[in-house]
C-alpha cells in the first residue's frame, strides 16, 4: 500500500482553497481560512481522525463565510477520495457517539463510494458567534457528496450552540479516523468495489 496522502488546489472568482491531507498521519494540523470557528471545528476533526490536515483558504468573506466554507468541503471531500484510491483493506465503517458537556452527537460514516448526508441537528442559536451555524450543515453535506461517502448525523439533545458543533466535529473525526484504518488488505465488499 502506498502513501495514502492527496493535495487539492481549487481556484474560483469567489475563493483559493488548497487543503492537504494525510490518512496515515498522527493528527497534526494547519488550519487558515480566515473563519475561526471554522478553524476550531477543523483542528477538532484532524487531531480526533489522527488524519494530518493542512488547509489554506481565502475568500469573499466580505459577502460571507458560505463560499469558502462550501469550497474547503468540496476540497476535503475531493482530498479524502484520491488518499482512499481503491480503498483496499480500509475498515470501511465507523461511528462515534460524542458527549460535549450538554450536547450529545452521534455520527456513523460508510466510505462506501456513495453518497448521503442524513443531518438531524437543531441548535438553540443562528450563529455561534459571528458564525452562520447553517454553513455547519452546508458544509458537512458538501463533504458527503463530493468525498461519496455516508455520513449519519444524529444530535439528540444539547442546548449550547458551540458544544453541539463541537461534539459533532470531533464525533466525526472519531468516526473518518476509524473508517480510514487500514485493517487488512481487501477491498470491503462483496462487490469486489467500492
Amino acid at each position: 500500500m502506498g502513501q495514502r496522502t492527496a493535495e487539492i488546489h481549487r481556484q474560483t472568482n469567489e475563493t483559493d482553497v488548497m487543503v492537504k491531507l494525510n490518512l496515515d498521519g498522527v493528527g497534526t494540523y494547519e488550519i487558515d481560512s480566515g473563519i475561526g470557528f471554522l478553524d476550531h471545528m477543523l483542528t477538532h476533526l484532524s487531531k480526533h481522525s489522527q488524519i494530518d490536515l493542512v488547509v489554506k483558504a481565502k475568500g469573499d468573506l466580505d459577502v460571507d463565510a458560505h463560499h469558502t466554507v462550501e469550497d474547503i468541503a468540496i476540497c476535503l471531500g475531493e482530498c479524502l477520495l484520491k488518499a482512499l484510491g481503491d480503498k483496499r483493506g480500509i475498515e470501511r465503517y465507523g461511528h462515534s457517539s460524542l458527549p460535549m458537556e450538554d450536547a450529545l452527537a452521534n455520527v456513523s460514516v460508510d466510505l462506501s463510494g456513495r453518497a448521503s448526508c442524513v443531518y438531524n441537528v437543531e441548535y438553540r442559536t443562528d450563529k455561534i458567534g459571528d458564525f452562520d451555524v447553517e454553513c455547519l450543515e452546508e458544509m458537512l453535506r458538501s463533504f458527503a457528496n463530493t468525498g461519496k461517502f455516508n455520513l449519519h448525523i444524529n444530535v439528540p439533545y444539547g442546548t449550547n450552540s458551540h458544544h453541539i458543533a463541537e461534539a459533532i466535529f470531533k464525533g466525526l473525526g472519531k468516526a473518518l479516523g476509524a473508517a480510514v484504518r487500514v485493517r487488512g488488505t481487501e477491498i470491503p465488499s462483496t462487490k469486489g468495489t467500492l
